[in-house]
């Protein structure tokens, strides 16, 4: 057994740190700042995307996952969600003029929408979002503490109001994607599709994987804010519900199908040769 001198030890714990160890403790510093702001629901895909893609830097994705395994540091993950909405007995067939494919290349081709539920001590919350397929952007949403049909007609008004799809060409009209719920296929409902010349269709009865963007949807919200505590009243979870949405998801949160960047960033590309539908 080799022995280590008293001198020698003591002269080896006041040598300064490496390079490496310099940059790793540098890096380890961004990666918990990128983890806060994220609102520690970043894993290493996601931290990595903020440090090359927002801060420019030049490293390894392995590199950033071992100092994260090191550092405790880790991303929240997923599970099922079950859904809300109730199928109308009575509804006549629609069709299904998307057949599980979401892949679009403009905006404004494929919306998709759907509702979810959340409890508060107060009573239960219900929000309706509208989604463009194509960046995954919320153009529309709604949250109230009933689930009748105007949730849904808020969520689409804000959506026409913000993406204007009457104005698209004759042969470029926007589809709407929902389920079988009775908001969907309620008469006031369809007027208001009808209105502003969008084209409607819907899944098949009970299969999350005709609406499966919007599942996702729903499952990212559920995680990262609806989980996270228990909510008080129905106005503190509208709020969050509000801010989480416009203040963090849309123009902030990286999304692996396209390309890593936010839904907002996605649309104001230049160039779409980085998305991976």
């Amino acid at each position: 057994m080799l022995e280590v001198s008293r001198s020698g030890y003591y002269d080896w714990c006041s040598r300064p740190a490496s390079a490496r160890d310099q940059e790793n403790e540098l890096l380890l510093k961004h990666i918990e700042r990128i983890h806060v702001e994220s609102r520690e629901t970043y894993g290493s895909p996601r931290v990595h995307a903020e440090l090359t893609m927002g801060l420019g830097l030049v490293v390894n994705l392995k590199r950033v996952a071992r100092l994260m395994r090191q550092a405790g540091i880790q991303g929240l993950y997923r599970r099922r969600r079950r859904g809300c909405t109730i199928r109308d007995p009575d509804a006549q067939p629609s069709s299904d003029l998307v057949n599980r494919d979401f892949r679009v290349t403009e905006p404004n081709r494929l919306w998709v929408t759907d509702i979810t539920e959340h409890p508060t001590t107060e009573g239960t919350v219900y929000c309706a979002a509208v989604m463009d397929a194509y960046s995954r952007l919320i153009v529309g949403w709604s949250i109230a503490e009933h689930m009748r049909t105007e949730l849904v007609t808020d969520a689409l008004g804000m959506a026409i109001l913000r993406r204007q799809p009457d104005k698209q060409p004759s042969d470029k009209k926007t589809i709407l994607h929902s389920d079988h719920g009775s908001q969907y296929t309620s008469w006031v409902f369809g007027q208001r599709l009808r209105a502003s010349g969008l084209l409607s269709s819907m899944g098949s009865v009970g299969d999350c994987y005709d609406n499966a963007m919007m599942e996702s949807f729903w499952g990212t919200m559920q995680l990262e804010l609806l989980d996270t505590k228990e909510w008080q009243t129905r106005e503190e979870l509208a709020t969050a519900i509000f801010e989480w949405i416009e203040c963090w998801y849309n123009p902030k949160r990286r999304h692996s199908s396209i390309g890593m960047h936010s839904p907002v960033a996605f649309e104001t590309l230049d160039t779409r040769s980085d998305q991976d539908h």
